[in-house]
């Protein structure tokens, strides 16, 4: 992963990340069961990274246009609380979740993948993208990952963010020191 130092400054300042589901957090494939429920892959690796977040003391947020259970139950069980289902225009859901935890653009991290991503990324101070973003989401990112949605690209993203702000060795170190591993949802 290529990243200048301005990507690291911006990373610094990270206080919340939020995520886009679909092509993101997932493959961006809707696989279709035979009674017509949806099922979405989510990438055991990404939710650890989420939890490591949170253990680092960042916030979380998900962002995305569908409506889906199976996210509502991902996300409980990664202890994402601000979850924004059915927003297709992701700004009005932006603009509260940055007045609800008083943060400004500069302190806000967003992964994205997609045109409908774009209004945001445009705003936030760390707009990033995953490998297999559409071109005009990797021209907006500061950071690209290497790896594509559902794959990985959410963990590379967070480590980045973390060791920029300096948290990676701790959080690493808990795991040689064999610490408690309750309450790591991955």
């Amino acid at each position: 992963m290529e990243f200048t130092a301005e990507a690291i400054r911006r990373a610094e300042r990270v206080r919340l990340i939020i995520f886009d589901v679909d092509g993101v957090l997932t493959d961006g494939g809707i696989y279709i069961g035979p009674d017509g429920e949806l099922f979405k892959p989510f990438f055991c690796r990404d939710g650890l990274g989420i939890t490591l977040a949170h253990r680092a003391g960042l916030k979380t947020a998900i962002i995305t246009g569908r409506e889906s259970e199976h996210l509502r139950y991902r996300a409980k069980e990664l202890h994402i609380t601000e979850v924004y289902q059915g927003n297709l225009d992701k700004r009005a859901a932006y603009a509260d979740l940055k007045a609800k935890l008083g943060l400004a653009d500069e302190e806000i991290a967003y992964f994205g993948d997609d045109l409908v991503d774009l209004p945001i990324m445009g705003q936030v101070g760390f707009p990033a993208a995953v490998a297999d973003a559409v071109q005009e989401v990797r021209e907006v990112a500061v950071l690209q990952s290497d790896y594509p949605g559902g794959h990985g690209a959410v963990r590379q993203l967070i480590e980045f963010i973390l060791k920029a702000q300096g948290k990676w060795e701790d959080l690493v170190a808990g795991f040689q020191a064999k610490k408690s591993m309750e309450g790591l949802a991955q």
